[in-house]
């Protein structure tokens, strides 16, 4: 089996690349997935794994093929060194694969008859794409389709803070006039939350095909949203502020969406 003990192996040198810069991740169709868990969750997700990094200290090689159950993968042992150069969290689970990236493609989407979809529009923070996808997740939706896309999904924060969410929902990304052309070419129903000529969140019937989209909280929904909508929706503030963390408000949604559905 391969072993790596040098952090200046070019190999290793090419993977901080691919950790590190999305043009490297685009032009390679591959990333970095941290975590024994997180692998579990891409495996089931469909992802193609190429290779698997470990520290033989903490898993062995039956354990990863185990886990990996079929298929050709390389294995390759790392030192410990190698292994907190790639390793973003504090933590050690001693495992590391390269995957391959999926399309993203609105139309790759497979819905089922009454669908429920969650879109974020120019989301920039990797954490609140992170907490998105571990919300979507949470409650079994379809989709979550993000607009006018500012981070590169399968930036290592985002992988990380979705804790392996990332591959357990669909997702898709287009720009706000794709996103809006794909949800009325599909009969969907869309509801954006935005303060202007809007209506409280829970008047509104969210048992049909529906889609909930939220925007920053810095500059809020673009107009087209607010323009296409089927009904503009607000969460009402009883505080001081008028906005709320965009995580947050997703799972507000989210829950009030599942509660008319009966939670199917």
């Amino acid at each position: 089996m391969k072993q790596i003990t040098s952090v200046q192996n070019p190999f290793i040198k090419s993977l901080v690349q691919l950790q590190e810069k999305a043009k490297v991740r685009k032009q390679t169709g591959t990333f970095l997935i941290e975590g024994k868990r997180e692998i579990e969750l891409a495996l089931k997700g469909g992802y193609e794994i190429e290779t698997i990094l470990f520290l033989p200290e903490i898993q062995s090689e039956r354990e990863i093929k185990n886990l990996l159950k079929s298929g050709e993968v390389e294995l390759i042992e790392i030192s410990k060194e190698v292994y907190q150069k790639l390793a973003y969290r504090d933590t050690t689970e001693g495992i590391l694969a390269i995957a391959k990236t999926k399309s993203l493609a609105l139309s790759d989407l497979k819905l089922s008859k009454n669908p429920l979809i969650l879109i974020g529009e120019s989301l920039e923070k990797p954490g609140n794409v992170g907490a998105i996808l571990r919300t979507a997740d949470a409650a079994n939706i379809d989709a979550v389709i993000i607009a006018n896309q500012k981070s590169d999904l399968y930036n290592p924060n985002i992988v990380r803070s979705s804790v392996g969410c990332l591959f357990t929902r669909q997702i898709a990304v287009g720009t706000t006039e794709e996103v809006i052309a794909y949800l009325k070419a599909n009969n969907i129903n869309i509801y954006s939350a935005t303060l202007q000529d809007s209506t409280e969140y829970h008047t509104q019937n969210f048992s049909t095909p529906t889609a909930l989209v939220v925007g920053t909280e810095a500059t809020g929904l673009s107009k087209k949203w607010r323009t296409e909508s089927t009904k503009n929706i607000i969460i009402p503030m009883q505080g001081e502020i008028d906005s709320m963390n965009v995580s947050v408000a997703a799972a507000i949604l989210l829950f009030e969406a599942k509660r008319q559905r009966q939670f199917q």
